[in-house]
């Protein structure tokens, strides 16, 4: 089986993406809210969360950690409005890099990236631990391939 970070083309083609992604979302009115200045090291663990989550190596979980995802997505107040342009906004980055126009990896990329926004958009609005989504690892995704 290809690893979907591998069909993607691997750490190079992740970061590409991930650099067209942050930029895209920096510079939208819906999302600037959520994304206000640019950090310095957001694509760096974005390329890792991505890559780890595509079966790529476990830098996001030995680096940041998950409990660094809760924490930075706590009290955002994500609206549906902006998890869904979120969501927008990364498939277009997906065709502006280049990554495979394939059916079955942009299907399980699609839904990859609706769990993940969806997972944020809960913890956003958690007032407690409880009301935090059950994950508390980066997700394996994979897909029939």
């Amino acid at each position: 089986m290809t690893t979907l970070y591998e069909f993607a083309g691997g750490d190079e083609a992740l970061h590409r993406l991930e650099e067209l992604f942050y930029t895209k979302v920096l510079d939208d009115p819906v999302l600037r809210s959520v994304f206000p200045t640019r950090q310095p090291s957001h694509v760096e663990h974005l390329t890792w969360f991505t890559a780890e989550s595509f079966g790529g190596p476990n830098r996001f979980t030995t680096g940041p950690g998950f409990q660094y995802l809760i924490d930075v997505h706590r009290h955002l107040k994500i609206t549906d409005e902006q998890r869904e342009r979120f969501v927008v906004l990364y498939l277009e980055a997906i065709d502006e890099a280049g990554l495979p126009d394939d059916d079955a990896f942009r299907a399980a990329v699609g839904e990859h990236l609706d769990f993940g926004a969806r997972v944020a958009q809960q913890n956003s609005h958690a007032e407690t631990d409880d009301q935090l989504h059950p994950i508390r690892e980066v997700p394996a995704w994979t897909w029939p391939r």
